[in-house]
């Protein structure tokens, strides 16, 4: 890995300053952010463990999902003050310092937040913890950084499955909270659009809210085979082995805002006039992790075809960790465009490994499928740039140690051709 010296950063800039230009939009994209151990599972709670037994249970779960032991890892460990139980630390104040080193050298015009912003149980937790003091410690206090070099900076938040964990009215608490605060924005609905740019530069962003989509459909999870493929339904179905995806009656949507919310993207997409067209949500298309695949099979069928005809790129978060993948739309369309790019940044406080059989089972099964890159264990977010003079999407990916650091350290950097003319 390569440390980030002002002289990359300023190979990479185009200003420090955040005005717009028509060259040039660059934002942060992160994930996942909304965890700290003050505000742990009950379950580390009730049924504690040391840091050996923690570690050798993360090794356990690592197993049972038959995943090669060589790449076993696991985050750092927090144990609580004045006792031995252990739970997972949290990247969330070191990524947000190195987000505010990145921007004091390179562009960032506003953020996008790919969901889970509040860990475990959303707001309206039955913890007994006070909600607004929730949301200052886990959303707002690990960009305090970047908001103190920037006042003025925004960031576009989604929803994401945790922040829909216990209640509507936890989504609606979060929902009244980002409207009063003046770096945070996220419509009411949970989904909306906006344009960043001047006309015939510019890029329309489309929020979805993923978790709503997906609790109006009915699935299964399905436990990956010994080699990491993927069984059939029927085959784990007769195995005893296939789930029902459990659907909180609170998640199940009302008078079909889950269909209003896919029609809004189909005419949203296809009637913008931006030049450069965005799509994120929390929930994935494809990654490498190894739990997710269900959804993203979902997912795929519900929006790939608008996507491939008109976005630029996918954006999300949920798994805890960085990927850039790309899917050839051949399964959906028959037009010749470029690869659509899958970007995963769901690295910002939590990390998790992937699943290295599941990863060469999708290259082998799907000819659709590429991964260009990844990285697991580590916590992380992108900056990604439109380069209107180029004309091409550029996605940068930076990391920061274990050690909390906050320092700064630049992974890969990708660029993508317009594919929405």
């Amino acid at each position: 890995m390569k440390k980030i010296t002002i002289l990359t950063s300023l190979l990479l800039a185009t200003s420090a300053s955040p005005a717009f230009s028509n060259e040039r939009i660059s934002f942060l994209a992160f994930g996942d952010g909304g965890y700290h151990p003050n505000y742990p599972k009950q379950k580390h709670l009730t049924k504690p463990k040391t840091k050996a037994e923690f570690i050798a249970a993360e090794k356990k779960d690592w197993l049972e999902e038959h995943r090669p032991i060589e790449e076993f890892g696991h985050a750092p460990i927090y144990v609580y003050p004045g006792t031995e139980i252990a739970t997972e630390d949290t990247g969330a104040a070191s990524v947000g310092k190195a987000m505010a080193t990145l921007c004091q050298n390179v562009t960032c015009q506003f953020g996008i937040q790919l969901g889970d912003n509040i860990y475990p149980d959303g707001a309206d937790a039955n913890d007994g913890k006070d909600d607004q003091k929730r949301m200052n410690d886990l959303i707002l206090a690990p960009l305090k950084p970047l908001f103190e070099q920037q006042p003025e900076l925004v960031v576009y938040s989604a929803l994401g499955n945790h922040d829909w964990k216990t209640s509507r009215k936890g989504v609606a608490l979060q929902t009244a909270w980002m409207a009063k605060q003046p770096n945070f924005h996220m419509d009411k609905q949970g989904y909306y659009r906006f344009t960043k740019g001047s006309p015939g530069n510019d890029v329309e962003f489309f929020v979805l809210d993923t978790n709503m989509l997906l609790s109006g459909q009915h699935y299964y999870e399905i436990p990956l085979a010994k080699d990491g493929s993927e069984q059939g339904l029927a085959t784990a179905l007769a195995k005893g082995q296939a789930e029902v995806e459990d659907i909180e009656k609170h998640e199940v949507p009302l008078d079909g805002e889950d269909h209003k919310q896919l029609a809004w993207l189909a005419k949203g997409l296809k009637t913008s006039k931006a030049k450069w067209k965005i799509v994120y949500g929390h929930h994935i298309l494809w990654s490498i992790g190894g739990t997710k695949y269900d959804e993203g099979h979902v997912l795929r069928r519900l929006i790939l075809p608008e996507l491939c005809q008109y976005a630029d790129a996918y954006i999300a978060g949920h798994e805890h960790d960085l990927e850039l993948l790309t899917d050839d739309c051949s399964r959906v369309s028959t037009d010749k465009k470029p690869p659509l790019p899958l970007i995963i940044s769901g690295a910002a406080s939590k990390m998790r490994g992937v699943h290295r059989g599941l990863a060469n089972y999708q290259e082998r099964q799907y000819q659709e499928y590429d991964l260009i890159w990844n990285k697991a264990f580590t916590w992380g977010f992108a900056h990604i740039e439109f380069d209107n003079q180029q004309d091409e999407l550029n996605v940068n990916f930076y990391t920061t140690p274990t050690n909390k650091s906050g320092e700064l350290v630049k992974e890969k950097s990708f660029s993508f051709k317009h594919r929405s003319k």
